[in-house]
């Protein structure tokens, strides 16, 4: 029996093309730690989120393609991930934190918390380090969704020691205020309550730092777009005509502040009727793939209207960890991959610009 080379096992892994990059995952610098005993062959391909939706995929492809190998009698493929950082040497970037992503609506009514906490999640299952950060001052709905309500965060000298559940790193300033509390704040205060969130929290080592926003484009969106890089932005909808306006408004918001839109989420897309089956638009059909390509963007999910859904969300445990195998996890974790993926594409393309000092 002949014995196979790494050559050999590289130029058969260079048959597998990542469909984002369009390369092949050996010229991409995906495959590493190759080891040959014998005919036992073992590989790490290190992608660039484990949120990848094609991860087994590619491991399945990896496996069949050594394996056809002569020489070759078993194949061992570890699947690993290193999520990049969206921020330039010199810039606002918070430490420990490679992406920030702001979840926004135009409007409030349409599901923009709880895709936040799916999202943010769904993230954490495929071994994410994921935070989320509660923006919504006014009408903060975290603590209560991700089962922490009534709990208080730590204190370490000045710094705020967030909470944690279903593996996600979380801080609100609903965790400060009594839940029958108003808070009545003008724009300054709110501004200066989102810096401290942002900057004062012991938020460690994350790959994405999801961020609930408050509805609308006001004070927040803007303080957010000035005090740190921000990778990418998901717009929430129904797809109601007057909901459409408004999340028309918020893309065109987070352009002007050059934050990229990452897609459009449309949520409470059909009701399934779960005693005949039978599907219902109940408010309207199509509007996010319309108003997507109004706006040179995507839908990344359609969400159901689904009682489990809010029935989790009030009783304090998001649905993709109280029901993770049901087709509305599903939804959420087809979500999850789909903004990792557009982080990865986006990270890809930048390029450290030297800055030039012009010598007096």
């Amino acid at each position: 029996m002949s014995v196979v080379t790494e050559q050999q096992v590289l130029k058969a892994l260079s048959s597998i093309i990542d469909p984002d990059f369009k390369k092949d995952i050996v010229s991409l610098g995906f495959v590493k730690d190759v080891s040959i005993e014998g005919g036992r062959v073992g590989f790490t391909i290190e992608l660039t989120t484990p949120a990848c939706p094609v991860k087994e995929e590619f491991r399945r492809q990896a496996s069949d393609a050594v394996e056809a190998l002569d020489g070759v009698s078993s194949v061992q493929v570890n699947m690993t991930s290193h999520v990049k950082s969206n921020a330039h040497p010199g810039s606002k970037a918070l430490p420990g934190i490679r992406n920030i992503i702001a979840v926004a609506s135009g409007k409030g009514g349409v599901g923009k918390s709880t895709t936040a906490v799916n999202l943010a999640v769904a993230l954490a299952q495929t071994g994410a380090r994921v935070g989320l950060l509660d923006a919504d001052i006014y009408g903060p709905s975290i603590p209560r969704m991700m089962g922490l309500e009534g709990r208080k965060p730590g204190l370490d000298g000045k710094t705020i020691v967030p909470l944690s559940n279903f593996g996600v790193t979380t801080i609100s300033i609903g965790f400060m205020v009594p839940s029958e509390q108003a808070v009545v704040w003008r724009g300054p205060m709110v501004a200066g309550a989102l810096t401290q969130l942002l900057n004062d929290v012991a938020w460690g080592e994350l790959d994405y730092l999801v961020i609930d926003m408050p509805p609308g484009t006001g004070d927040a969106q803007l303080t957010l777009s000035q005090t740190v890089p921000v990778s990418g932005s998901v717009i929430v909808t129904t797809p109601q005509d007057i909901a459409l306006a408004d999340a028309r408004k918020g893309i065109a918001m987070f352009r002007k502040v050059n934050i990229p839109v990452l897609g459009i989420v449309e949520n409470m897309s059909v009701f399934v009727c779960p005693h005949c089956g039978g599907e219902s638009h109940v408010f309207a059909q199509g509007g996010a793939a319309r108003l997507a390509g109004e706006n040179d963007t995507r839908v990344l999910a359609e969400i159901p209207l689904d009682i489990r859904i809010r029935e989790n969300s009030d009783n304090g445990t998001p649905i993709v960890a109280a029901f993770p195998d049901s087709p509305q996890a599903a939804a959420y974790r087809d979500l999850a991959g789909e903004v990792a993926r557009q982080i990865s594409i986006l990270n890809s393309r930048k390029i450290d610009i030297p800055v030039m000092m012009q010598m007096q």
